[in-house]
């Protein structure tokens, strides 16, 4: 029968005496291979942890030398002239091995919990406990060795640890690694002696993980919480007097939990801040661009206040979203954009992956507290331009991109308005602007008129609109096909031009169907135009479309006489008609003349060949528009048209119509 080293009173004082001379090392493998994306403080914590429960129990049956600790029996028999194995000090039959497995199995276990699911949660709890404080590394170091480690699997760090640190042969490292669960270790340990870390860091007197630095939490928030427990505990102690008096149990309050928040993701001192010149030198000009910037950028306690109210969500922090923006807590530090004073409130702008959000509070203190949440998808030079920091009497302050160089304010109903310039200060907050009404009457329509800098591009203007949310709004044109000004296929125009502003014009009031956060941009489509009957001049087919962030957008397609109102032709919601992925139209209206006759009219976009009514009216053309008697008001017409490549579309109906 084979022998084998059992877990008695002797073997576990080995195993701590070994564990407590290794300690050091044992928390270097365990910080080093718990997962990345926990923060510095939770990481420190866990690692301790992880060792602290590596030590054997003394139970019957337990063997040193297998990862489960039961014998089923007999081993292998030792090789003497393997200095890893089992009579080694740190093999895996010796303490030190076993303690390294119990180690990295705690460690490699989901979220860096071993056990059942209550463990995982973190019940019961395990020491070490730390209370008023934030533990993290100092500079350089295991935490160096951590960030560049970030993003190579968990086991390969742990045999990086075990053979480039702890000096653990290969072979050695193997089986360490086998007895923690790795499904491959020998790849693990292949991937790991190819990794580029440059020795003169992993002999450096600072590699040391239980080195750490410490500061004090949030004290101002601790006590808060402190009043908040003592509060909810009376509160628990009253209902329940009640709920015995009365003789039931009251109903449970239900709220809906936050998301979850990664460790050092509220940490002030972690948030991502960009130099003030990136956006000069980069391919990527978009809201990752911005540098942190305003006068109260530095100012620890205000940031650390706009992450807390991000993450508690209070109820007495109102907050609002654009559709299909999540609200939950970030995953990750946020990017700092803004933390300034602005119309008597203190406002910090923070980026997180797709979305920004601001957050304001009283200049004076945490009072009058909001958050309000936008959608960022694709932003790019335009569409990352501006941000609105504030909102008082009828009028907006925006932050500019750090390429705007000059800004201005124009009427939009006023084709002809030269515009007025916007004085922008050292931070980027403008002066206060006009906000155009929401309600009422649409006497005017001002908008956002930014010129970018020639360090990214020459001679580019474009138009914001500003709709009520975070985001302004980018508005664009695209000029008719055909006629004096037409123009080869491609995307949209910036809305600068006078044909632009000639067509932006009788459209702008209807900007307010669009108020609520959801489009990004807003694109005029002249696709037609056609004469009207009886002598009834040139008029133009328009197709106004509102693309979402989150990709679909909503079209209205009007016909704009040469004089009066323009007239609704269709409309269709969640749509990619009128957009870059549904540049062929078709679309068909009554049309009343002067003297009272109607006529069926009906126009497509430059690819249609020919138009074919039928039904009420039947009539068939060669080109681009059809003109016909109409048929009885309310008897159904029926729209095709056959496109230059010979494929045919049905006329855009907002109920399936408009498609190939």
């Amino acid at each position: 029968m084979g022998t084998s080293q059992r877990f008695g009173s002797t073997a576990v004082e080995a195993a701590e005496a070994v564990l407590v001379e290794q300690y050091p090392h044992l928390v270097r493998l365990a910080y080093l291979t718990l997962p990345d994306g926990l923060g510095r403080h939770a990481r420190v914590l866990r690692a301790h942890r992880a060792v602290q429960r590596g030590l054997p129990r003394a139970r019957a049956g337990d063997e040193l030398g297998r990862p489960g600790g039961a014998s089923d029996g007999p081993g292998p028999p030792p090789d003497p002239g393997d200095p890893d194995g089992p009579r080694a000090s740190d093999g895996p039959g010796g303490p030190l091995g076993e303690v390294r497995a119990r180690v990295l199995r705690a460690a490699l276990a989901p979220g860096g919990r071993p056990g059942t699911a209550l463990a995982r949660w973190g019940w019961p709890p395990a020491p070490p406990f730390v209370w008023g404080l934030r533990l993290w590394p100092p500079a350089g170091g295991i935490d160096e060795t951590a960030r560049l480690l970030g993003g190579v699997p968990a086991a390969v760090r742990a045999a990086f640890v075990l053979h480039r640190l702890d000096g653990l042969a290969e072979a050695g490292t193997v089986r360490v690694l086998a007895a923690a669960g790795v499904t491959d270790p020998a790849e693990s340990v292949r991937l790991a002696l190819a990794l580029p870390v440059g020795e003169t860091l992993l002999r450096s007197t600072e590699f040391d993980a239980c080195v750490v630095n410490t500061r004090p939490t949030d004290l101002l928030r601790r006590r808060r919480r402190v009043r908040v427990g003592w509060a909810a505990a009376a509160v628990l102690a009253l209902v329940a007097g009640v709920a015995v008096a009365d003789g039931a149990p009251p109903g449970p309050d239900v709220r809906p939990a936050a998301g979850a928040v990664a460790a050092g993701a509220l940490d002030p001192d972690r948030l991502v801040r960009i130099p003030a010149a990136a956006w000069s030198d980069t391919a990527r000009v978009d809201f990752t661009a911005w540098p942190a910037r305003g006068a109260r950028a530095g100012d620890r306690a205000l940031l650390a206040r706009a992450l807390g109210a991000w993450a508690s969500r209070s109820a007495q922090v109102p907050v609002s979203a654009a559709p299909g923006t999540p609200t939950d807590p970030p995953g990750r530090p946020p990017q700092l954009l803004y933390a300034g004073d602005v119309e008597g409130r203190a406002v910090v702008l923070l980026l997180d992956a797709d979305r920004v959000v601001r957050y304001g509070e009283a200049a004076g203190g945490p009072r009058e507290r909001a958050l309000d949440f936008a959608r960022t998808d694709e932003a790019g030079v335009t569409t990352a331009g501006a941000l609105a920091v504030s909102r008082a009497g009828g009028r907006v302050r925006y932050l500019l991109a750090p390429w705007i160089a000059t800004a201005a304010t124009l009427d939009l109903l006023r084709p002809a308005d030269p515009g007025q310039p916007l004085a922008v200060a050292a931070d980027g907050v403008t002066a206060a602007a006009a906000a155009p009404g929401l309600a009422g009457a649409c006497a005017s329509w001002p908008v956002l008129a930014l010129t970018s800098s020639t360090r990214i591009v020459e001679k580019h203007s474009f138009v914001l609109a500003d709709l009520g949310a975070l985001a302004p709004v980018h508005l664009t044109y695209t000029p008719l096909p055909d006629g004096p000004n037409a123009v080869p296929a491609r995307q949209p125009r910036e809305a600068t031009g006078p044909a632009a502003r000639a067509a932006w014009a009788p459209l702008a009031c209807g900007l307010r169907e669009l108020r609520g956060g959801a489009v990004r941009a807003v694109n005029v489509w002249d696709f037609a135009a056609s004469e009207l009957p009886e002598g009834g001049g040139r008029a133009v087919w328009s197709c106004t479309r509102a693309s979402g962030w989150a990709g679909p957008g909503d079209v209205l397609v009007r016909l704009r006489p040469p004089a009066g109102p323009a007239q609704d032709v269709a409309r269709a919601r969640s749509t990619a008609a009128c957009g870059r992925f549904g540049q062929h139209l078709l679309v068909g209206t009554r049309w009343k003349t002067a003297a009272g006759h109607w006529y069926e009219l009906a126009a497509g976009s430059r690819e249609v060949a020919a138009i074919t009514a039928t039904g009420a009216v039947r009539a068939e053309v060669a080109g681009r528009s059809l003109t016909a008697p109409a048929g009885p008001e309310g008897a159904p017409v029926t729209l095709t048209a056959r496109l230059a490549s010979g494929a045919r579309i049905t006329a855009l109906d907002g109920a399936g119509g408009g498609r190939d």
